[in-house]
């Protein structure tokens, strides 16, 4: 589903395939192994960062529906349920992680795919394919509360919202850096991944300990962290973020 490497002293995180990579529980199971994997070995090494990339055509088409909801017992909600709050948890790991990370978006990114590559301290795109999309209005779903509480945390202008979530824009690597979503656009995957990775042996010159920059890093994002514990789109309005993690 994913594969961890050390390039140096960085880790590149690879969603492998060449499928949408929907995010289901199986795919957050392996990017959150691959995680506390890095943070573990991180622990030894001293100062480091974390590029996550993907293979293939999408960084990430969101959930997988299909999988959520081939479950014939879908009335309550269980597949979307674990879905979402395993999503949570990646998030909170990112936001957690004693490291800098930069997502590298190599490919299409769509709804919970463009939280996931927001949950990222930096976000760098490819120039020649692939789009952020807020799919929602056209698959008729509703953003999550906390989905937006990403967005206004990574986005600061209302006009990019209201553009991402009520006209379902499809946004280029150009746009999206005119519009302050992304912090640089490059010509293919390659070249994308070797502007991360340069990005990466910069922060990391700056020798910062680690622990304290996660310690920080939740303090900006605190705001964000709060809103983890439930997702009113599937009835889980328990507010027990920390429970979610024996799923």
């Amino acid at each position: 589903m994913c594969t961890l490497e050390r390039r140096g002293d960085l880790f590149i995180l690879t969603i492998t395939g060449n499928n949408e990579h929907r995010l289901n529980p199986t795919l957050i199971d392996s990017i959150r192994a691959a995680l506390d994997r890095a943070k573990t070995e991180s622990e030894s090494r001293g100062p480091t960062a974390l590029i996550t990339t993907a293979h293939g055509k999408f960084f990430s088409n969101g959930y997988d529906l299909s999988w959520a909801f081939s479950d014939p017992e879908t009335q309550d909600q269980a597949r979307p349920k674990i879905t979402s709050k395993k999503l949570r948890l990646l998030v909170s790991d990112l936001i957690s992680l004693p490291m800098p990370t930069i997502a590298a978006v190599t490919g299409h990114a769509s709804a919970a795919g463009i939280i996931l590559a927001l949950s990222h301290d930096y976000l760098l795109m490819r120039k020649d394919r692939g789009f952020l999309y807020m799919s929602e209005l056209d698959i008729k779903r509703k953003v999550p509360n906390w989905f937006m509480s990403i967005l206004k945390s990574k986005i600061g202008s209302p006009r990019v919202w209201r553009d991402m979530v009520l006209t379902a824009a499809k946004i280029t690597a150009e746009t999206a850096v005119e519009w302050g979503i992304v912090d640089s656009a490059h010509d293919g995957a390659e070249e994308t991944v070797e502007a991360a990775a340069r990005l990466g042996r910069d922060l990391m010159k700056r020798k910062w300990d680690g622990e304290l920059y996660a310690d920080n890093r939740r303090t900006v994002f605190a705001d964000a962290l709060a809103v983890l514990g439930s997702d009113e789109t599937v009835g889980d309005f328990s507010g027990d973020h920390k429970a979610v993690s024996r799923l």
